[in-house]
């Protein structure tokens, strides 16, 4: 049994049924087959593919932040954007991130980056890239996850109301035109990555602002500290 058949929590399932028999679906479904047979290490492992789908259902989902790659140093990746496994030291945008959660929110900086407490309460941390090749940045772009990833957040969009879209940098930003902004909330800002994070993500305080949408919109804000 293949890595990505879909062994995803069951409402994710349902609402993207139809993407798993498209053709652009099987044929990344044989290129991470092909990749597997040539003996390439693949991250994050097969069961933790769609950890983000998996930790936050379709209806829990009240945060959206959009990553772009997996990591692709081994042990960093297990599905959910900017975390890491722990024992694995954070990277420098999770650094960033926890600084300004620091100035915005009082976060006491941790001795981890595992953001599975984030996405159990609703924060659904998705890349557009679900898999990569070890220590190949980028390896899997272009081979059918982002339109598998595009196609969860417009099923949000349409069908979901009042979710927050965290969009840091271009590459996030460009998902804009999938959300619709009539029915949701999006903060835009740099990428926390330290070529950007002092070209508008520090000061940006999207933590504070995501929970007093969350508040407006009648829901229990993000309790940030991990």
């Amino acid at each position: 049994m293949s890595a990505v058949d879909p062994k995803i929590e069951e409402s994710w399932k349902r609402e993207l049924a139809d993407e798993f028999r498209q053709d652009y679906f099987l044929g990344l479904k044989k290129f991470l087959q092909e990749e597997k047979q040539k003996g390439a290490v693949i991250y994050p492992p097969g069961p933790l593919i769609f950890n983000a789908f998996n930790h936050t259902p379709f209806g829990k989902v009240k945060v959206v932040i959009l990553g772009q790659d997996p990591y692709h140093g081994p042990g960093q990746a297990h599905g959910l954007c900017f975390s890491v496994q722990r024992g694995v030291p954070p990277p420098p945008s999770l650094q960033n991130m926890f600084k300004e959660l620091r100035e915005d929110v009082g976060f006491r900086v941790p001795d981890h980056g595992n953001l599975e407490k984030w996405a159990d309460q609703g924060v659904f941390l998705l890349n557009a890239t679900l898999t990569v090749r070890a220590g190949a940045a980028a390896s899997h772009a272009g081979k059918g996850w982002e339109q598998f990833t595009a196609a969860a957040v417009r099923r949000l969009s349409e069908k979901r109301k009042g979710l927050v879209f965290l969009l840091w940098g271009r590459h996030a930003q460009a998902k804009e035109s999938l959300i619709d902004v009539s029915r949701h909330h999006v903060l835009k800002a740099a990428h926390p990555s330290p070529l950007s994070a002092y070209n508008g993500f520090f000061g940006c305080r999207h933590f504070s602002k995501a929970n007093k949408l969350l508040e407006k919109e009648g829901l229990t804000p993000i309790d940030w500290q991990i």
